[in-house]
């Protein structure tokens, strides 16, 4: 057709020494000659057995996603996009060298190849290959390069994306490029809060979110994305604790990562509850396509995000930050609904932030928690219980930092491994499952409908779980004596 696949053979080779699975993305760039992108999309999407729909109208890009195509569970995706003047002109409008390469698509080395046998030896098109700004050079010394100094100007949501594309591909940003990045920076504000978003937590998805969030904040982006951060830079806090807030709230980042990889033949991470299920409960997609595992970890990043605000004195002068949890709940609730997450992730991180501490907290010295305050820990943090925990790990390992004690985290992750266990044989009874239903409190006490039925209910819970009660006569019993 005369188009140019644009980009996706050097994918290929960057996962193929990367380590990553690929490549399940492509661009094909079609001439001005192709007189409807749209069909010509169609018409692939029925060669190979896919779907064609619209990635971005305003620039007539099409979007051909195979879902059975390659290896893996990935799908093939192919961007079909215009160019309107010669190739190495268009490709003056990439972000990065390593995305401005092109081959002919009537090269004998696509003619004859399967894309999944991808990356082809560079040796069958490498002198063929369109590549005015030196990518495939850049891709063999494994970096990140500006186009030219307009790219973000041109694009600011590139800001993000070369931190991420850095950090998956493990390349390093350019000085040059990131001195260019923080000096536009500012740019970022223009940018769509859903494609911020996409862009950010595609970052902290990565293994090693830690130090690219580091990245970040030396390329001024990371305050820019959450303002209420910078407040956090250098607020001390009592001895309990190895680093002041900001770091803090980073190292717990880190350590909610490495406690849902798993045990890694390690002393310490070997103590946190771990199994098939927990693994597959953290891969579980909970909204906008993130997983509990990195939902988890934004929570880490912002769960003492309100530290600065209620740092102070209690009545015995010791340095306290009373409240902090319940205005992070807040705080964030208001910073991540501007960012356009889904409701469902806003009330997991916040209901998350606001109860990080309980479960520490459950037990009193040596003894265990009642099955009154297992019970009621389930029921107030509802279906994020089980991350809160984890992220109680993270908070205690980033508390400790390199002066954690083996043997005081030993037991904290053991009780906090009994509150898991306790959680799956004792968790709330709701519905069917429960002694009585609002309806028999009503026909069996003669009461009206009301929030004094929820209560009652709430309190009949409560007694079940902590073994006072089992039968449904007890329960009306208890309620007759509670009304």
């Amino acid at each position: 057709m005369g188009g140019f696949l644009r980009d996706s053979l050097l994918r290929g080779e960057i996962s193929d020494f990367a380590g990553l699975s690929g490549p399940h993305d492509m661009d094909i760039a079609v001439p001005p000659f192709v007189e409807s992108v749209e069909s010509l999309g169609h018409d692939l999407a029925r060669h190979l057995g896919g779907v064609c729909q619209p990635h971005n109208l305003a620039r007539d890009v099409y979007q051909v996603i195979v879902k059975s195509a390659g290896p893996g569970p990935e799908p093939l995706v192919i961007d079909l996009v215009r160019y309107d003047c010669d190739i190495e002109r268009d490709m003056e409008r990439r972000d990065f060298t390593v995305n401005a390469m092109a081959l002919p698509m009537d090269h004998p080395c696509l003619l004859d190849s399967d894309p999944d046998e991808w990356p082809i030896p560079a040796g069958l098109w490498a002198s063929d290959l369109v590549d005015p700004f030196g990518g495939r050079s850049d891709v063999s010394r494994k970096r990140i390069r500006v186009v030219n100094d307009q790219v973000f100007r041109y694009d600011p949501g590139r800001l993000l994306r070369g931190v991420r594309l850095a950090g998956r591909l493990k390349f390093m940003l350019e000085p040059e490029s990131a001195r260019l990045i923080r000096r536009q920076a500012h740019l970022l504000e223009s940018v769509a809060p859903e494609r911020v978003r996409s862009e950010f937590m595609a970052i902290l998805a990565q293994d090693g979110a830690r130090a690219q969030l580091e990245v970040l904040d030396r390329l001024d982006l990371l305050c820019r994305i959450i303002p209420e951060l910078e407040l956090t830079k250098g607020v001390d806090q009592p001895s309990a604790h190895y680093w002041d807030v900001w770091d803090h709230n980073l190292h717990t980042v880190e350590y909610a990562e490495l406690i849902t990889r798993g045990h890694q033949n390690s002393a310490i991470y070997s103590l946190a509850p771990w199994n098939a299920e927990v693994e597959a409960y953290f891969d579980e997609e909970v909204g906008d396509g993130f997983s509990r595992r990195t939902v988890l970890k934004l929570a880490g990043l912002l769960h003492d995000i309100a530290k600065p605000q209620t740092k102070g004195p209690d009545k015995t002068g010791r340095i306290r930050f009373l409240g902090h949890s319940e205005l992070g709940a807040e705080m964030v609730t208001e910073r991540l609904t501007q960012l356009r997450f889904s409701a469902r992730i806003v009330a997991m991180v916040a209901r998350m932030v606001e109860h990080h501490l309980r479960p520490s907290q459950l037990r009193h010295g040596d003894e265990q928690p009642t099955p009154r305050a297992v019970h009621r820990y389930y029921r107030d943090v509802g279906d994020v219980a089980v991350d809160t925990i984890y992220l109680a790990m993270a908070d205690y390992l980033a508390a400790k930092g390199p002066e954690v004690v083996a043997e005081r985290w030993a037991n904290h992750a053991r009780m906090l491994g009994d509150l898991l266990q306790a959680g799956r044989e004792k968790a709330p009874a709701r519905g069917p499952q429960r002694l009585l239903t609002g309806h028999d409190l009503m026909q069996h006490l003669d009461l009206p409908p009301g929030p004094r039925i929820g209560r009652l209910l709430a309190q009949i819970d409560e007694a079940r779980a902590a073994g006072e009660i089992a039968t449904r006569e007890e329960a009306l019993s208890l309620a007759a004596t509670l009304k």
